[in-house]
């Protein structure tokens, strides 16, 4: 018996290759009685979360963490703010009490009036906004840029005292009359707009407001407390003496009014129809699944807060003094030196991984390797041995700049804390738990899935901000 087999011929004249009859079951039909193996549901939103594990967490049983501390002088540190109509730029009345003089002179037609008189002018790169040794006859605010701030060394060489940037300010003391000369010289490193007010605008305007001039006399004649480079009261000590001298008298001093840390909540209510969580449980159960994905986008949640809640995240509570900026744009070895220098036992470094990208050019370009350290079980990159650890929840901005912090942890080392509670009811992890809320007439289930949190710096060094570092800049 011979099988014929069915050829064609082509529109060319060539013989295709004949077609031979299927022999065996196709994979395609054989996979229908066949059990998927199946992974469980993956998702992209979860990231290292490094801040949440290397925070140590603080039990909060009453749900309010008080943080006590020693009596601090509040001598008006803060930064003014401005506001722009086109290309006029003006100080907002209100912000001038950031000013240590003018700090708690409240009579709005007196602020108003001196920010009338405050002048804008334009500084280009390069140029001396305040040149040392010259007469001090004007307060200088710096609306917009950047400038160095630069004094005398001790063989006449020139050396960097900091950086001014947006907010910042000089002068201040002209507003009291001891204005003298310019200590230091302030230089643009960026094209600058400062507001200037002359020494004429504000006896002009102390001439008109007697409780001004009143509020401005009463600040120069008051007491200056004795305080530490910390501005807490000092604690007066005798140390070197001989004899019998009569001992100083001491106490320590407290905050009256402490501030306090509730627990900052994080809710969702995750709902499951009856019928999938009945029939559809193998080999995964639904219901455990959808809280598994739930929970994680909370922890994200969470540490979102923690680096961004004006009420309690660490960008918003880093202390005025704490924050710098850097000198040129770029996040440079020195800038970092700079940061951890502000504070003791300096532990982590966090930055976005385009910041940690951006630092890694600048380093090249000078030719210089970082090691980096085994934290955690993992090889992370480190700057002077501190880990410099990725965090996606700190923003970048529409100009790509972004901030890198560095903090002290732990309730021991007075550095940052975070805050949680636990034994909470129907607890599924720590500070979080799930709550069953019934089911409704259309026989769905409902969870209410909570996180409990907050974070807390106890003593200002502990926690510093590297601000503006611009991510974007490259140098051929």
């Amino acid at each position: 018996m011979t099988t014929s087999v069915e050829t064609t011929v082509s529109e060319d004249g060539q013989q295709p290759a004949p077609q031979v009859p299927q022999q065996s079951l196709a994979t395609a039909a054989a996979r229908n009685l066949a059990t998927t193996t199946k992974s469980v549901p993956q998702m992209q939103g979860i990231s290292s979360r490094w801040l949440l594990r290397v925070l140590p967490w603080v039990q909060v049983t009453a749900g309010t963490y008080r943080v006590n501390r020693r009596l601090t002088h509040t001598l008006g540190d803060g930064r003014v703010e401005f506001v722009t109509t086109g290309a006029e730029v003006r100080v907002i009345p209100a912000e001038l009490r950031e000013l240590p003089p003018l700090r708690g002179f409240d009579d709005s037609e007196g602020l108003a009036a001196l920010a009338d008189r405050f002048m804008q002018r334009e500084v280009s790169a390069g140029e001396t906004i305040v040149e040392a040794d010259s007469p001090a006859s004007e307060v200088v605010l710096i609306a917009h840029g950047k400038a160095d701030k630069l004094g005398t060394g001790k063989y006449g060489d020139r050396t960097a005292l900091g950086v001014l940037a947006d907010g910042d300010y000089v002068g201040e003391s002209m507003l009291t009359g001891d204005g003298g000369n310019w200590p230091f010289t302030v230089r643009a490193v960026t094209s600058c707009t400062v507001l200037v007010l002359p020494r004429a605008s504000l006896e002009e305007v102390t001439a008109r407001s007697a409780v001004l001039r009143a509020h401005l006399e009463e600040f120069r004649a008051a007491p200056r407390l004795p305080q530490n480079r910390h501005g807490e009261a000092a604690i007066e000590l005798a140390s070197g003496h001989a004899g019998e001298p009569d001992l100083p008298g001491t106490f320590v001093d407290y905050e009256l009014t402490p501030r306090e840390y509730e627990l900052s909540v994080a809710q969702t209510v995750l709902r499951v129809h009856s019928r999938v969580a009945d029939l559809y449980n193998n080999p995964m159960n639904q219901v455990e699944e959808q809280l598994r994905l739930t929970v994680e986008a909370l922890r994200e949640r969470q540490e979102h807060e923690l680096i961004n809640n004006r009420e309690f995240g660490l960008l918003h509570n880093a202390d005025l003094k704490q924050r710098i900026h850097t000198r040129t744009g770029p996040p440079t070895p020195d800038d970092l030196d700079e940061l951890i220098s502000r504070r003791r036992k300096t532990q982590f470094l966090l930055a976005h991984p385009s910041t940690i990208a951006a630092f890694g050019r600048e380093c090249n370009r000078r030719g210089i390797y970082p090691q980096g350290v085994d934290f955690q079980g993992q090889h992370v990159r480190a700057w002077r041995g501190i880990p410099l650890l990725p965090c996606n929840k700190i923003p970048v901005t529409e100009h790509r700049t972004s901030s890198i912090l560095a903090m002290r942890t732990g309730e021991a080392d007075q550095g940052v804390v975070a805050l949680h509670q636990t034994g909470i009811p129907d607890e599924v992890q720590p500070g979080l738990n799930v709550r069953f809320m019934g089911i409704n007439e259309k026989a769905v289930i409902s969870y209410l899935v909570s996180a409990y949190f907050s974070a807390a710096v106890l003593v200002p060094d502990a926690l510093g901000i590297l601000e503006d570092v611009e991510i974007g800049h490259h140098e051929g």
